[in-house]
C-alpha cells in the first residue's frame, strides 16, 4: 500500500482584483472584484514508503500548494489524499506527529531564541519522550555539525546555518515522511552539498520517505531516481530522471579534449555520420569538441571508434544534456499542445 495516495486533488483560490491608483483603491472598498486562481486541477500520484521523489515545475505550477495540502495546512477544493492512512486536513494532530516539513523561505525556529531552546520547545510540542529526544537531538547535531550554533539566536544565523538547523528541527520527533520545499534556495555550494548528503543518507539509511520540490536541477540529479513534473496545476510527467530525458530527446554528449585546436578542427559532422547518421551537432571551444548524438542510431562505441580514426584525443567522456534543458523542452512541448 502506498504511503501517499493522491486522487483528483484540486485547489482553487479566490483572490481580489483592484484597479490601479488611488481611485481603484477607493472603488475596491465598495465594489471588490474577485477571480478564481486554479492552483491544482486534478493531481493524481502515489508514493511508496522509502522513495525519494523530486517534484518540479515553474513558479505557480502548484508545487507548494500540493505540499501544504499533504502537510494538512490547506484544505483542497476537491479530490482525496491519504498519507499513512490518514486524511491530512481532517486528522491533523495524528498526521503531523509522523511528518516533517521544511520550507526554504520560512523557519519553524523561534527567531530570538538560541537554536537549542527552539529544539527543546519542539520536544514539548511533539511530546517526544526524553530518551528518544536526547538520542535524536545528539545524532542530528553531529550529522549536521550544529554544535557551534546551539547557543546562537536564530536571527544571527546565516541562511545555510539556519537551513541545517531547520532540517534537524523537522526530524527531532523521528518522522517517517519528510516534505522539503526548496530546501537549498539561496544556499552556497558547501551548504547545498551538506544538505544533499544528509537527505541522501536519511533516505537510504533510515528509509525516510522524501518529497522534494526545488528549482535546482542539480538537487534532482544528485538525489532523485523518480521525478514528477507539474505544470498549470497538473502532472505532466511521472518517470525516472533518465525517462524524463528520453521522453523529450534521447541524446548524449561526447566531450573530447585534444592537445591543440588544430587537432580539434579535424572533427566535423560529415566525417562522423557516415556509419550511423546519429550526430546532431558538433561544437568546438578551442581544443575541446562537444558532439551531441543519438545513442540509438549511433552507438557510443562506434562514434568513439570514428574519432580515434581521425586522431588521438587527450581525453574523452560522455555526459547527459543538462536536465534544465530537458525540462524546458518539456514545458515548451506541453504549451504547444495546450494551444
Amino acid at each position: 500500500m502506498p504511503q501517499i495516495e493522491v486522487r483528483g486533488l484540486a485547489k482553487t483560490f479566490r483572490v481580489a482584483e483592484r484597479l490601479p491608483g488611488l481611485a481603484g483603491a477607493f472603488r475596491g472598498l465598495f465594489h471588490r472584484r474577485m477571480r478564481d486562481v486554479h492552483a491544482l486541477g486534478g493531481v493524481d500520484f502515489d508514493i511508496e514508503r522509502g522513495e525519494l521523489v523530486g517534484y518540479i515545475g515553474p513558479n505557480g505550477a502548484g508545487k507548494s500548494t500540493t505540499i501544504k495540502i499533504l502537510a494538512g495546512i490547506l484544505n483542497p477544493t476537491a479530490g482525496t489524499c491519504r498519507v499513512d492512512g490518514l486524511t491530512p486536513w481532517r486528522d491533523r494532530r495524528r498526521h503531523v506527529a509522523h511528518i516533517g516539513v521544511v520550507f526554504g523561505q520560512r523557519t519553524q525556529l523561534w527567531w530570538d531564541l538560541p537554536v537549542i531552546e527552539s529544539f527543546d520547545l519542539l520536544r514539548d510540542i511533539y511530546r517526544i519522550p526524553a530518551a528518544a529526544y536526547r538520542d535524536n537531538r545528539d545524532r542530528l547535531i553531529a550529522l549536521m555539525d550544529l554544535e557551534p550554533l546551539l547557543d546562537v539566536p536564530v536571527r544571527q544565523l546565516s541562511l545555510g546555518q539556519r537551513m541545517r538547523s531547520d532540517l534537524a528541527a523537522a526530524l527531532l520527533h523521528g518522522p517517517s515522511l519528510l516534505f522539503l520545499d526548496e530546501p537549498t534556495i539561496g544556499l552556497d555550494a558547501v551548504s547545498k552539498l551538506a544538505i544533499r548528503d544528509f537527505v541522501r543518507e536519511l533516505n537510504r539509511e533510515a528509509q525516510v520517505t522524501v518529497l522534494l520540490t526545488t528549482h535546482d536541477m542539480d538537487d534532482i540529479e544528485a538525489l532523485c531516481e523518480r521525478v514528477m513534473v507539474i505544470g498549470n496545476g497538473r502532472i505532466l510527467v511521472d518517470t525516472s530522471v533518465d525517462g524524463l530525458r528520453r521522453r523529450v530527446r534521447n541524446e548524449r554528449i561526447l566531450v573530447v579534449d585534444y592537445d591543440s585546436a588544430g587537432e580539434a578542427a579535424t572533427v566535423d559532422a560529415p566525417a562522423l555520420v557516415a556509419e550511423g547518421e546519429g550526430v546532431r551537432s558538433v561544437e568546438r571551444d578551442a581544443s575541446r569538441v562537444r558532439i551531441a548524438f543519438d545513442p540509438d542510431r549511433l552507438p557510443a562505441a562506434t562514434l568513439i571508434g570514428q574519432l580515434l580514426a581521425l586522431g588521438t584525443p587527450h581525453d574523452l567522456f560522455i555526459e547527459h544534456p543538462p536536465i534544465e534543458q530537458t525540462v524546458a523542452e518539456l514545458y515548451a512541448e506541453h504549451d504547444m499542445r495546450e494551444r
